[in-house]
């Protein structure tokens, strides 16, 4: 009967390869559709399940498609995306890529990555980002380059972001995988995916809203400022109100209260009514990093990390077959040991003492057994590494327990993000889909299924709102006028869409003067960004005193992005005013390298310091590091401009600039570009470089120069990268948030 059934509904047509696709379609109608993409083979041995996920999603009342196929390359997935996408009465919204599809390895797109600027020259499958944004991003054009020869790689696909492309991302349907991890070889990744469609559609059947939520922290992001911490705290009051309420529940973990958070973190990821978790802290392929060594004003303890720290240099340098004498004599005379610390160091108890000690700082992939949080968030680098077999994300829905969904990065990712951004939505109803749709970097993924939402009586009218089937400013606007936080930030990114820029420029203003709500305000402030006109400079300013750590750190970020030296006297002037703030301290330290440092040398000197408890101490300390960074500018620009550099010399000191942005030292980087006896991979290197000056004061002088050059450049390649730097530098404000 089933196969009946079946063969009824199949649908074979062709694209415009020529490949025929197997389509199953919707049972049901909608304004919009939702596609499952399969494998052949996958959906073969896993066809009741799959069928029993497609009426799971259409009971929820989005019309869904499935297509298998034996897809030899991204672009036959992508046409089947845009047929569906282009269907005037039933516009795609979403996809989900079940099994063996086709994986692109995006390359010269670092600039929408959060963070990510690994050397291309390096390991493709290392220094390429794996990117669904490929799929779910239409307006983002692709050279295919090649598939990778390693037969068990096969399904990576490497693409460079042709020059021509814009140079941000606005998602136009929203994506996610399921993907089993496969920890050994031969693994049965089929019967993996039956069961995780199993669980996946019980779990959808729940009446399940949004009352329950943990937020950890492990050590090195965040958390170790206590008042940004704090500030996170703050803006998820706003955005979470009801889970502070009698009968909810919001649960917060930092590392610093454990010296095993794993113990405490695992124990409330396996509570069964565990909705959302969101984990942020460093990350690896296969390890969720959560503690370092103790904090501690111990004199004992902090003898016992010492301890640790020199056993694992001394272990590590005979694994390098290092003198090992050497090493410990360089040991005590750079830290004043005695013989006591180094001599257990390769006793067997002692070795095992540290390895559980260790083991037992992270989450392991052999920890996420029974994981039950239905949406967890990994805010956190490399976990979701999905070109590999094996990556610890995928562990999370694929355990016994009922997680259906986790979002993580599949290369390095920015610890300064807006990582909550619009996360309250959740509670709202939102499909998981709706939030990635609005926040992705071109890192950024779900693992799981990309409809799910939690129980919410206006959810089926907000998703429908959200995919955009049939809105208007005037819809937009009502939800602007909800008492809710992140449903406000949210339609602040539609209205942007769609609304004059003069007008709505200068709403964004007074909403950011005025709104009660951290997210709204952090909303306003990114979209005047994206404007980045003289209304932006004015929320600019407000925004380095908002109360919010988070907007005055972003709002620290933007001033050191822009560079110009009227802004100096406001860096002064924090750098004294805000000593509490460590991140921003931090920032303003940064920022010192970079600036006009005799104009910073002469506002210290002028700088009224008698109100400031340490003031002459803090002046001093501060005069001290900008006449050191002067120097550090000097021998800058003096390598810069040195003619006995070797080429990968030259290159590498060139490509600092893309972290060590010397605004100054841009028309010596122009004056390289235009130089044509220097080799055409100093060039090319140069024109990218030029591509991270986007907010610079410097920027009309970059544009007008490279515009300049490119009527008479007669190298093909530095002309690509010319073109594609000047796209870049157009789109710069538009970035991911």
């Amino acid at each position: 009967m089933k196969n009946k059934l079946i063969s009824t509904i199949v649908l074979l047509f062709s694209l415009n390869n020529a490949i025929a696709q197997q389509f199953i379609k919707p049972e049901i109608n909608s304004k919009t559709s939702f596609v499952i993409v399969v494998d052949e083979a996958t959906f073969k041995g896993a066809e009741n399940e799959i069928i029993a996920y497609k009426k799971s999603v259409e009971k929820d009342g989005l019309s869904t498609y499935v297509v298998y196929h034996d897809f030899k390359n991204p672009q036959q997935v992508k046409d089947v995306l845009l047929e569906l996408y282009n269907q005037k009465n039933q516009k795609l919204e979403g996809a989900v890529f079940i099994g063996d599809i086709p994986i692109p390895m995006v390359r010269g797109a670092q600039n929408l990555t959060s963070t990510f600027k690994m050397n291309e020259k390096l390991k493709w499958e290392r220094s390429s980002v794996p990117s669904d944004r490929f799929y779910d991003d239409f307006d983002l054009q692709f050279d295919y380059i090649k598939q990778d020869e390693d037969p068990k790689r096969d399904l990576l696909h490497y693409y460079n972001l042709n020059a021509a492309s814009p140079q941000y991302i606005q998602m136009d349907i929203y994506s996610a995988r399921i993907k089993p991890p496969l920890t050994a070889d031969g693994e049965n990744a089929t019967e993996k995916i039956k069961q995780y469609l199993q669980k996946l559609v019980l779990v959808r059947d729940e009446n399940n809203p949004l009352n329950t939520m943990i937020f950890s922290t492990g050590h090195g992001y965040s958390s170790d400022s206590s008042i940004s911490w704090a500030s996170d705290l703050i803006g998820l009051r706003s955005s979470f109100p009801n889970l502070f309420l009698n009968g909810n529940s919001i649960k917060f973990l930092n590392y610093r209260n454990a010296t095993f958070l794993k113990n405490n973190l695992l124990t409330e990821l396996m509570r069964d009514d565990l909705d959302l978790a969101f984990m942020t802290g460093h990350g690896t392929a296969d390890l969720q990093m959560l503690n370092g060594y103790p904090d501690t004003s111990s004199p004992q303890e902090s003898m016992e990390n010492v301890g640790r720290y020199i056993r694992s240099k001394m272990r590590n340098a005979k694994d390098k077959n290092r003198n090992l004498d050497e090493v410990k004599k360089g040991f005590q005379d750079n830290l004043g040991l005695n013989d006591k610390l180094f001599k257990d160091a390769f006793e067997v108890e002692s070795i095992e003492k540290d390895s559980i000690f260790n083991d037992n700082l992270d989450i392991q992939i052999r920890d996420l057994k029974n994981i039950n949080a239905r949406v967890a968030y990994l805010n956190s680098c490399l976990t979701g590494s999905y070109q590999l077999d094996d990556y610890l994300a995928g562990h999370y829905p694929f355990s016994n327990g009922k997680n259906i969904v986790t979002f993580a990065n599949s290369v390095g990712v920015l610890q300064d993000l807006w990582a909550t951004q619009m996360l309250g939505i959740l509670q709202d109803g939102a499909r998981v889909g709706n939030l990635l749709k609005k926040t992705a970097y071109l890192e950024t993924h779900i693992m799981g299924d990309p409809t799910f939402h939690f129980t919410n009586d206006k959810a089926f009218d907000l998703n429908e709102l959200m995919s955009n089937a049939s809105t208007s400013k005037q819809d937009w606007n009502a939800l602007l006028e909800e008492n809710n936080a992140d449903l406000q930030a949210y339609a602040l990114t539609e209205l942007f869409k769609i609304s004059d820029e003069k007008k709505f420029s200068k709403k964004l203003v007074d909403i950011f003067k005025n709104s009660p709500y951290e997210s709204v305000r952090t909303q306003a402030y990114f979209l005047l960004r994206s404007y980045n006109n003289k209304d932006f400079q004015e929320v600019l300013l407000l925004a380095l005193n908002d109360n919010q750590e988070y907007i005055r750190r972003k709002a620290l970020y933007d001033i050191n992005d822009i560079g110009s030296d009227r802004f100096i006297p406001i860096i002064v002037d924090l750098y004294f005013e805000d000593q509490q703030l460590a991140r921003s301290q931090y920032k303003i330290n940064w920022a010192l390298q970079f600036f006009n440092h005799d104009l910073l040398i002469e506002t210290i000197a002028n700088k009224d310091v008698s109100n400031f408890y340490n003031g002459e101490e803090l002046k001093s300390n501060l005069l001290k590091k900008v006449t050191n960074e002067k120097v550090r500018f000097n021998k800058k620009r003096e390598e810069l401009n040195n003619k006995n550099l070797t080429e990968k010399e030259l290159i590498n000191e060139i490509n600092s600039f893309r972290l060590y942005r010397y605004d100054a030292l841009v028309p010596d980087l122009m004056n390289i570009l235009i130089d044509t006896s220097n080799s055409e991979n100093v060039r090319l290197t140069t024109a990218e470089v030029l591509s991270w000056f986007g907010m610079s004061y410097q920027y009309p002088f970059i544009e007008k120069e490279l515009a300049n050059q490119l009527k008479v450049e007669q190298s093909e390649v530095v002309k690509n990268q010319i073109m594609k730097t000047l796209q870049i530098l157009k789109d710069a404000s538009k970035r991911p948030f």
